[in-house]
């Protein structure tokens, strides 16, 4: 059964072990109006996760043109009893197309604080436990941006602050100039995405300069207590049952591996794909997306067991589709 402490519990001991990605929430990418059953689906959901322990809940602005959170806080309205037994946190940062001005990342001053307006207001709460900047801003500039995060921190519509897919450079630069700790960093992490790992085991072999990962991010953020999320966790369902039919062969074994342990360990496909994750020393905090009720359950079944060394072993290798080097 896995007992590691996340770093994040460090800020709230509360934190589930997992985290519920609200991406999938809202209903159709565009911007139409919200449906009862855009609504009555999030409460379905909300309350699925949390009877199923996890309380951690994690937005973006632009999740669904912003319809993700309308859909959530609508279930805070009509529920606020909710909100102090949860913890949200949301991202801001991305841009879309508008017009001739293409898609962009902003981490000036008056957009993260409109981002952040609209997120409180969407989600109806006061507050946002975390706020993440959600991918790097070439043009940031960090005496603005430090100076927008401490008084939003100080106004108290942010609690704490975090980054995704940043590298332990950009992290490191950002700390030495902010007052307030960056307390997680949330990237691509799954069976299917094996960077964060190949990027160690590959040192000195012919191929490392391929790794799409940057050398010393994991060990950075161990050694700093930064917490590490996993978006994609699952995969994106490569290993479902369809993966059982896939014309790749690396994927058709993979998957029968996972069904072969699944059955060993009496729990779901989607729990060993997060048990992988949960085996790993960073104590990673996987972010899964699934709207379903019941892989929902299934994927918290992760909690109740362990893999052995030679399992997960035999995962990461069935994965990569080669033999370690």
């Amino acid at each position: 059964m896995t007992t590691q402490t996340l770093p994040l519990q460090k800020y709230y001991p509360q934190s589930s072990r997992i985290a519920y990605g609200c991406m999938g929430l809202g209903g159709e990418w565009d911007n139409s109006a919200i449906m009862n059953k855009d609504i009555s689906h999030a409460h379905s959901v909300i309350e699925a996760a949390m009877a199923y322990g996890i309380n951690f809940f994690d937005h973006a602005d632009i999740y669904r043109n912003g319809k993700a959170e309308q859909v959530f806080g609508e279930v805070l309205k009509k529920k606020p009893e909710l909100r102090e037994n949860m913890i949200l946190q949301s991202k801001c940062g991305i841009r879309f197309k508008e017009g001739v001005l293409p898609g962009r990342y902003d981490f000036s001053e008056k957009w993260i604080k409109h981002s952040v307006e609209g997120s409180l207001r969407r989600l109806n709460t006061e507050y946002l436990d975390i706020l993440m900047l959600h991918r790097p801003d070439p043009l940031m500039q960090i005496e603005e941006l430090a100076e927008t995060l401490l008084e939003l921190k100080s106004a108290g519509k942010v609690n704490h602050f975090a980054v995704s897919n940043m590298s332990h450079h950009q992290i490191s630069y950002m700390q030495k100039h902010l007052e307030l700790p960056i307390i997680a960093n949330q990237i691509e992490m799954s069976l299917g995405k094996l960077d964060w790992l190949n990027d160690g085991v590959m040192v000195g072999s012919a191929g490392n300069h391929q790794v799409d990962f940057v050398s010393g991010t994991l060990e950075y953020c161990q050694n700093e207590r930064i917490q590490l999320q996993a978006w994609g966790c699952l995969a994106k369902g490569r290993f479902s049952e369809l993966g059982l039919k896939s014309e790749c062969h690396v994927t058709r074994q993979t998957t029968k591996l996972i069904f072969e342990l699944a059955e060993a360990h009496h729990a779901t496909p989607e729990a060993i794909l997060l048990a992988f994750l949960l085996k790993h020393p960073s104590n990673i905090q996987p972010v899964i997306g699934t709207t379903n009720l019941d892989r929902i359950k299934g994927a918290t079944m992760a909690l109740d067991f362990d893999l052995t060394r030679e399992e997960w072993h035999s995962l990461f290798v069935s994965a990569r589709g080669q033999a370690l080097p």
